[in-house]
């Protein structure tokens, strides 16, 4: 057995004399196994708090880069801000890189830009295509490790994924939904901002899957590509509304909420049920009104530290085991809008 620690550190740790932890660290006979494991313990409580110690006060500079409407960029920018102080035993700081449209080519020149530049980590939400898992997997070449956030990308293109488990929350919407639905046959409109996110894909396909297994008498009418603009998505339902006379309910996953309620009510079409994602602050006045039903969401906060742990683990900061749990889904109404 093998340290970096003196003999008598050790020795005090455990609570042994210096000769016990002497015949242990030579491996010598006569030596019980629970005092082998003692030596053991107390080396690896030194090797913690040597780490910890180590770190005090070094920084950590983090690049968060979203695709996304301002309304859920600044749900999680507030998330961030309320746990980086909080982060032991580094410090962390944040770059945000956001905008409600980017295109694919304004999103690899930020990546690229983080890749000359440097960076202790990148956190991003981003459509799921060729070319950006490639710069992705580039960046993590580079030593710069990229975790998905909400959205994923190939395990080959990133350390980690936040957030909660997509299709499981397409999965309780249909169920909540079609159980308040009722057994009238109808569409439900899906919603989704781009058929380029995968965590939107996954929510559909768990939400699908439900209803046709278990409200057989409710289809699915789907739009894309409102990216989550009121406009761009107001035009869309409105579409979907004249083309689909036996839409009765919405299932949101892209967002735009106010503008889909707004095309319901300029087209005098009821929504029995309207089942939507995030606790932004729209979302959250929506439900309080009672204009939407039901949100799927799930702890930023929780993301958040969870991206930042996954950061400090590759840079060795944490046990080589570290793992990070997938955000719970929670369900919020209009009598709990805060949850």
């Amino acid at each position: 057995m093998t340290s970096r620690f003196p003999l008598k550190d050790i020795a005090l740790q455990a609570g042994l004399s210096l000769a016990t932890v002497d015949r242990v660290m030579h491996e010598r006979a006569g030596v019980r196994a629970v005092t082998r494991a003692r030596v053991a313990a107390a080396i690896s409580e030194l090797e913690r708090q040597y780490l910890q110690s180590g770190l005090a006060g070094r920084r950590f500079v983090i690049d968060v880069v979203m695709d996304t409407p301002q309304r859920f960029s600044t749900a999680v920018r507030e998330a961030f801000e309320a746990e980086l102080p909080g982060m032991r035993p580094a410090s962390f700081s944040a770059r945000f890189h956001v905008a409600e449209t980017m295109s694919e080519q304004e999103l690899l020149s930020i990546l690229h830009a983080i890749r000359r530049r440097g960076s202790h980590g990148v956190i991003l939400k981003a459509a799921s295509t060729p070319a950006i898992a490639e710069l992705a997997a580039q960046l993590m070449a580079a030593k710069i490790p990229v975790v998905t956030l909400v959205t994923d990308l190939p395990a080959s293109s990133r350390i980690g994924y936040v957030g909660m488990d997509n299709r499981v929350a397409g999965a309780t919407a249909a169920y909540l939904l079609g159980r308040m639905a009722g057994g009238r046959t109808g569409k439900v409109l899906v919603t989704l901002s781009s058929r380029l996110f995968a965590g939107e894909d996954e929510r559909e396909q768990g939400f699908r899957n439900v209803l046709a297994e278990r409200f057989p008498w409710l289809s699915v009418a789907r739009i894309s590509e409102g990216f989550g603009v009121d406009r761009t998505t107001e035009l869309l339902v409105r579409d979907a509304l004249e083309q689909e006379p036996d839409i009765r309910a919405v299932y949101s996953i892209g967002g735009g909420n106010r503008a889909i309620l707004k095309a319901f009510t300029e087209a005098r079409r009821e929504c029995t049920v309207f089942a939507a994602h995030d606790l932004d602050q729209d979302n959250i006045k929506l439900l309080a009104a009672g204009d939407i039903t039901f949100v799927i969401h799930h702890d930023l906060r929780h993301d958040a530290r969870s991206a930042c742990q996954l950061v400090l683990a590759y840079h060795r900061m944490l046990p080589a085991d570290f793992q990070v749990a997938q955000s719970r889904v929670a369900i919020a109404t209009p009598f709990d809008p805060s949850h």
